[in-house]
């Protein structure tokens, strides 16, 4: 126990835990006005798309990142141009440069193809697009702004615009109507948004499986599905560690179990989206440690003397260990969980801050 750093147990939970949450980029494409930075901002925490931000990464591309969130969005534009033939061009270059890449997480994963409901017509270039992009990654169609979905053809026949865009861009994956954020109408009508949690369902879908776990962590939609990831997190720590408590080594396991429960934190953490460094773990860890002292050593400590007393041995002291462990850690985990998800609801789904946290865990363990 002399030799035993938190601080290393800590640092090496934070970087197992970025390693394991990865990184997802997502390409979106459309035309002038028709709200992809009102989506994006919609969708993932952080306020991610802002006028003018962004790297030039080709003449029409940006490429948009936020510190602390594990998404790329490859922000396209051009599409109105007279001459898209340039832009075209450019786009199939790059698409083609990051899916020749051997590091995966260069790829581009998804694609986003905005088509504004409003304009009532499916676009060369926006199909174009989706043939382009279909050959690399999967297409999703996002129609924007949408508020009402019948129109009228040349006979003067009433139709679905979705039946219309689905049959006109039959590559794609799928096609959904989003209306992005609350709307009001004319003499106080709300429309409410809608679409959203449809998108987020479609592109964990077509993602692939090792970038998922940044979608869920990057987007801030569907709290429900950060809760199920981390709930699975939980039951492979519990495991781990109650394995870790049948050790008949006297103290051995009051080591081995910290760095289980310490990298547990940190992965639910990252899967929750939240931006992992030294101090923020290190007050997570602290202010459990306060309410269940015996969690992180003490309890693991009790287990082991049983299994020094004469009489109880191994196998006892053991089995008690054992349970222990995995119940505790199970503990733990669903106690964060529930704190992280409440607060999450109560900010919009935004991250909410390091003291926010910590007061939160030690109300929930009742302390002062």
């Amino acid at each position: 126990m002399e030799n035993f750093d938190l601080n290393s147990v800590v640092t090496e939970a934070i970087k197992e835990a970025l390693k394991e949450r990865g990184h997802v980029n997502i390409l979106i494409a459309g035309r002038t006005g028709v709200g992809k930075s009102t989506l994006i901002n919609s969708v993932f925490q952080g306020n991610f798309a802002t006028t003018g931000q962004g790297r030039p990464v080709t003449q029409h591309t940006r490429e948009i990142k936020k510190e602390g969130v594990p998404l790329s969005i490859f922000d396209t534009r051009g599409l109105e141009m007279a001459d898209f033939s340039e832009t075209l061009e450019e786009l199939r270059q790059f698409v083609i440069n990051k899916s020749n890449s051997s590091d995966s997480k260069e790829h581009i994963h998804v694609a986003w193809i905005c088509i504004a409901e409003d304009l009532r017509r499916v676009e060369p270039a926006e199909e174009e697009l989706v043939k382009l992009f279909s050959s690399y990654m999967s297409v999703i169609v996002v129609i924007t702004k949408a508020r009402q979905d019948k129109v009228h053809d040349s006979d003067g026949q009433v139709k679905s615009f979705h039946q219309i865009v689905q049959s006109q861009l039959p590559l794609a994956k799928n096609v959904i109507r989003v209306r992005a954020i609350q709307e009001e109408l004319d003499e106080g009508h709300i429309l409410p948004p809608i679409g959203l949690h449809d998108l987020v369902k479609l592109t964990m879908e077509v993602v692939p499986e090792g970038t998922q776990r940044a979608f869920v962590a990057a987007q801030k939609v569907d709290l429900e599905l950060k809760r199920r990831k981390s709930r699975k997190i939980v039951l492979a720590a519990a495991a781990a560690a109650g394995s870790v408590g049948v050790s008949p080594i006297p103290f051995s396991d009051a080591v081995a179990i910290v760095p289980i429960q310490v990298g547990m934190l940190a992965v639910i953490s990252a899967t929750f989206g939240l931006t992992l460094d030294q101090s923020f773990l290190v007050t997570i860890v602290g202010a459990f440690a306060a309410g269940v002292g015996g969690t992180f050593v003490g309890r693991a400590i009790v287990s082991n003397i049983l299994k020094m007393i004469p009489g109880v041995g191994s196998i006892a002291g053991g089995a008690i260990s054992a349970t222990t462990a995995a119940t505790i850690t199970t503990t733990l985990g669903e106690i964060y969980i529930n704190v992280l998800y409440s607060l999450f609801a109560n900010n919009n789904g935004e991250p909410p801050s390091q003291e926010e946290i910590s007061v939160a865990i030690k109300k929930q363990l009742a302390l002062p």
